[in-house]
């Protein structure tokens, strides 16, 4: 192997072992701070008084009328 090979090869084991133990931290301050907890209510916290939930508010222009 050539001092480029080695070097690339480290940078990339580098990377993946840095990047997985960022997943790894972020998961673990996910469950601690417990925002697995409640699923449902995250889930809800985008709908509002104006888009009741289950009722589409949008949509694509003409979308109700058939091709011709």
């Amino acid at each position: 192997m050539t001092a480029v090979e080695i070097a690339l090869f480290a940078t990339v084991i580098g990377s993946m072992v840095l990047f997985g133990g960022a997943a790894v931290l972020a998961l673990g301050w996910a469950f601690r701070s417990g925002q697995f907890d409640n699923f449902d209510r995250g889930a809800k916290s985008i709908f509002g008084p104006d888009e009741p939930i289950g009722e589409a508010t949008d949509g694509f222009p003409d979308m109700n009328h058939e091709r011709k």
